[in-house]
């Protein structure tokens, strides 16, 4: 059961000018559950990206590069959930290259126009004749107002679809972000999430936008992790229509736009993790008093990739010497532990290297029982900090993985 998450009200999901979504079963992996959706963008769309770096990088990554370094406008995006299309060589390469052909012939555009993104089963050959069947009854629910049914068509073990929304003013007027991410497993940054997609209708160049996906990407989806895996999918992508008219004009317009996409990207991250696969908790790592922001990350990533200290986590047990020996771990060679202070919520249970005096451990109990919490250390070596969101490590996480292909 996802923490503290709900699935996204429609009604809180602004249509974006000039982008349509249409969903379909194509039966490519399960029979009778949407998996398939098809993002058509108007004509002058521009779109950039983030990706995996995972070397063994599924195919549609490898085709959606290509196609973006093209330097040509897009004109769709497709996706299709139930099979990754990942360690298929050659083969993987020509199915998702047909897939784009199917997509150019139904819109009436360049086949490089084309993006294409999967998710699923890995080493399975991509059912591409499934997908291309089903394009026409994806074609035919093209509407603007399917942000809802979108998030749920790219679904695999997630329990709660994603989708999240937000309207920015700028200087010549009032544009709009919307996005919509799945990913509940194997999640770790090496670039972003298992698949995001943002739009809005603001006018801005390609040089520009990029800078905007790399700086949403670094304040969000490379900010979570839930098992410390790295998909061969993952893709962040950002779609600008500019049919609203509205161009970014400057410095601070592009904040203003920046902001909004960021705080997508946040909520649907951390909505990722709340969904996290047998997730019970929550968790916040901040890491302060660092001597650069890299380090402090080092350090978060440690506790937040610790099996032992997220099945604590999960048994709500405050088994603190599996928080120090995390950050012990970190690779910080002349890190001073007498200077470490490590706190649970607002109470300190360690600093001098050991035991804060004033600790009980029903203290630590009790806020590992909530299913929202902060792990925050103090490192007292600079004044740099960083934060990342993580869950527990339960029962359920291993039982479905174990169960995935069954």
């Amino acid at each position: 059961m996802a923490v503290n998450l709900r699935p996204p009200d429609p009604a809180s999901l602004h249509p974006v000018a000039g982008i349509e979504l249409g969903v379909a079963m194509a039966g490519v992996r399960k029979a009778n559950r949407r998996d398939l959706l098809l993002m058509r963008l108007e004509p002058g769309s521009i779109a950039a990206g983030v990706f995996t770096q995972n070397r063994f990088c599924a195919a549609p990554v490898v085709l959606a590069k290509r196609h973006l370094a093209a330097g040509a406008d897009m004109r769709a995006l497709v996706v299709n959930t139930g099979n990754a299309n990942a360690g298929t060589g050659e083969d993987g390469l020509a199915r998702a290259a047909a897939v784009c052909d199917a997509v150019a012939r139904s819109l009436g555009c360049a086949a490089q126009k084309v993006l294409p993104f999967s998710t699923g089963v890995i080493m399975e050959p991509l059912p591409a004749e499934r997908i291309i069947a089903g394009l026409p009854a994806a074609v035919a629910d093209l509407r603007a107002d399917n942000w809802a049914a979108a998030a749920q068509a790219i679904m695999t073990t997630d329990t709660v679809p994603k989708a999240a929304s937000r309207r920015a003013r700028l200087s010549a007027g009032e544009v709009t972000v919307t996005g919509i991410a799945k990913g509940a497993g194997m999640i770790r940054p090496d670039m972003a999430t298992m698949l995001g997609f943002v739009a809005t209708d603001a006018k801005v160049s390609q040089r520009e936008l990029e800078a905007l996906v790399r700086q949403a990407a670094n304040s969000s989806f490379n900010c979570i992790t839930v098992d410390g895996d790295t998909s061969t999918n993952d893709a962040f992508v950002v779609v600008a229509s500019g049919a609203s008219g509205v161009v970014a004009h400057g410095e601070a317009d592009l904040a203003a736009l920046g902001r909004a996409i960021t705080e997508v990207a946040s909520q649907l991250a951390q909505a990722i993790v709340r969904d996290g696969e047998g997730a019970t908790k929550f968790i916040t790592v901040r890491i302060e008093g660092g001597r650069s922001v890299e380090e402090c990350r080092r350090v978060a990533y440690a506790i937040a990739h610790s099996p032992l200290a997220k099945t604590a986590f999960f048994a709500s047990d405050p088994n603190l010497g599996r928080i120090l020996a995390a950050i012990g771990n970190a690779g910080i060679a002349d890190l001073d532990t007498s200077r470490l202070q490590l706190y649970l919520d607002d109470v300190l249970v360690a600093a001098n290297g050991g035991r804060h005096p004033d600790y009980r451990e029903e203290m630590g109990a009790a806020v590992l029982a909530r299913p929202e919490f902060t792990v925050r250390a103090l490192l007292g070596r600079g004044a740099a900090a960083a934060t990342v969101w993580t869950c527990d490590l339960s029962f359920d996480y291993v039982k479905i993985n174990a169960e995935y292909r069954t």
